[in-house]
């Protein structure tokens, strides 16, 4: 007996998907998220600011899905800048805050500069990000800061926490991505030393190659051939991650961020019912987290 679409919505409530990952506008994209059962969403500014409508617009079609904002996406290259070049981003930071408090996000993700112009002085970059997370708090936003596996300096997770810690915020914390850390063979028993309290978000996704040896192989893998958790070959290490994290005490969201370019050109129900089968399964065979069958859920509530 299959389970009802209501004990799937519960047996995969903690995961979602994010709005990178599928094609079409922002409406369509909700509407196949919630039809897979998914109940949040990460939203990115494309879909926002590329509404026909407009923000306003946007903003009203979020809100109208019932899918809850898992967080917004992406502030890139903010900090260790100087001069100009500081305020300019500060200005696009504040903008994007406004957007993901108007969309009721309670997270921001920032990636790692990539830019040349930046300064590797980790003091620096912790300097900066306590400015940005002194600008969210108002707003009631985190910034899950998340290491790029092809950052100019933070390219590890490692490392962002080092600058997470070094800016000692109370609204500052990790982004995680399953792919960077991957990509950048970061050992998987680095996430014990972490906080869980202090990891905002967590990204997954998998690839189909076992190594990306450059900065130039990272990028156009993340871009363009992401699959979703057990589609790739590194089922095993992302199963082990989850754990990890759900042993440490992480409680948080988990969001698929599966750039494909195979599945931008596929129909939206088949994409999400792909995201629903990998919520699926780290939900039910990885987190043992059964999914209850329509009898199991009777007995359940006559118990109760």
């Amino acid at each position: 007996m299959r389970a009802t679409p209501a004990a799937i919505s519960e047996a995969i409530a903690g995961f979602g998907m994010d709005t990178i990952t599928l094609a079409g506008p922002l409406e369509a994209k909700l509407a196949a998220m919630k039809a897979a059962g998914f109940t949040q969403v990460m939203l990115k500014a494309n879909d926002i600011n590329g509404h026909p409508g407009g923000i306003d617009a946007a903003v009203a079609a979020v809100k109208a899905s019932g899918l809850r904002g898992t967080g917004f996406q992406v502030l890139r290259d903010f900090e260790g800048l100087s001069g100009h070049l500081h305020q300019y981003k500060v200005d696009i930071a504040k903008a994007m805050l406004e957007m993901c408090a108007a969309l009721g996000c309670k997270v921001l993700l920032a990636c790692s500069s990539t830019s040349a112009h930046a300064s590797a002085d980790l003091d620096h970059l912790a300097r900066d990000l306590r400015k940005l997370a002194m600008l969210a708090l108002p707003l009631g936003i985190k910034i899950a800061y998340e290491g790029l596996s092809w950052g100019r300096t933070i390219n590890e997770f490692t490392t962002a926490w080092d600058v997470v810690c070094r800016a000692d915020c109370p609204n500052l914390g990790l982004g995680l991505d399953s792919f960077h850390i991957f990509a950048a063979k970061t050992p998987l028993d680095e996430i014990d030393y972490l906080d869980p309290s202090k990891i905002f978000l967590v990204q997954l996704a998998d690839f189909m190659w076992q190594e990306t040896k450059t900065f130039e192989e990272r990028m156009t893998t993340a871009r363009t051939f992401r699959v979703f958790p057990g589609e790739g070959v590194h089922s095993e290490q992302l199963a082990e991650l989850v754990l990890k994290l759900d042993r440490l005490g992480y409680a948080g969201d988990y969001s698929f961020e599966v750039f494909n370019d195979d599945y931008q050109q596929m129909p939206l129900p088949m994409v999400a019912e792909r995201g629903q089968r990998a919520a699926l399964w780290l939900a039910d065979e990885v987190l043992r987290r059964s999914v209850p069958l329509p009898n199991q859920m009777r007995l359940k509530s006559l118990a109760d």
